[in-house]
Order: C-alpha cells, then sequence, then structure tokens
C-alpha cells in the first residue's frame, strides 16, 4: 500500500490497541468501562450472560467484545427488561448474526457456482432448450400461461 504526501503513516501496531478478542481488563477496570459494580459482572458471569477469559491464576479478563457485551446488558436492564429476556435477546441476536453470516457465505457460493456455469455454457453452447438450470434459463419471447383444473 503507498501513501500520498498528505496521508498519515500507519499506526504502529502497539498504538492500535489490543485486538477486539483479546481479554486484557482486569474487573476492575471492566467494570468502569460499563459503569457497572464488579459484583454484577461476577453476577452476570455466573447466570451465563458473559465469559470473560482467565489468567493462570484463575482471575478474569475481559475483551473489548465483553465490554460492549456488558454495554448492551446494562442498557437492556435499564430499560426494564428481565435478565431472562435480555438473555433470550442475546440469543436471538446471535442466531440473527449467525444466519446472516450463513447467508453471506451462500450467496457468494451461489454467484460462484453461476459463474462457473456461464463460463462453462460459454465453452460449450449448448441449445437453449435443454437448459434444464433454473438459474440460467432465458425467458422465451412467446411464453404463455394455460389454466387447468381438475375435474372439469
Amino acid at each position: 500500500m503507498t501513501t500520498g504526501p498528505t496521508d498519515p503513516p500507519p499506526a504502529p501496531a502497539f498504538a492500535r490497541g489490543p485486538a477486539p478478542e483479546a481479554a486484557v481488563y482486569v474487573i476492575s477496570v471492566a467494570a468502569e468501562l460499563t459503569g457497572l459494580h464488579p459484583q454484577t459482572l461476577r453476577t452476570y458471569e455466573r447466570l451465563g450472560l458473559i465469559t470473560p477469559g482467565r489468567t493462570g491464576g484463575g482471575g478474569r479478563r475481559y475483551s473489548l467484545r465483553d465490554i460492549e457485551l456488558l454495554r448492551s446488558i446494562a442498557e437492556l436492564t435499564s430499560s426494564g427488561i428481565g435478565i431472562e429476556g435480555v438473555r433470550r435477546i442475546l440469543e436471538l441476536e446471535h442466531r440473527a448474526a449467525a444466519l446472516s453470516a450463513r447467508n453471506a457465505e451462500l450467496q457468494a457460493e451461489l454467484e460462484a457456482t453461476r459463474e462457473a456455469l456461464l463460463l462453462a455454457l460459454a465453452a460449450r453452447p449448448v441449445e437453449p432448450s435443454s437448459n434444464r438450470l433454473p438459474v440460467l434459463r432465458t425467458a422465451a419471447a412467446d411464453t404463455s400461461l394455460v389454466v387447468w383444473r381438475r375435474g372439469h
């Protein structure tokens, strides 16, 4: 990557901070960053809402993703949603994100398949009537619709 005369130089890795999934914050710092009491963080962990990393000695370490999750939990509970409701919302958000990611994978796979089929068809022309792939069918100019009813 080249930089222009007005572009700032890229920041060194240590200046960018830890990766979002790096568990680096002790419980007191996580509590301060989220505005929650450390005991509340322990309770959320006990209830299974969050799973912080652990040090070799067993100390909790929170990542930036954990901090964001704790802020979301705090926002939901402060708006009057109970812990079970929060658990269900987080579960549904996780499921929606997984489905969205899977959908993106399938869309990419479908597009790659279409491109491969088009290349294969271009290399070996096929009569349009023998093309049985619904993705590649061309619309006929003289299509008609026939309504058929059983028993009439």
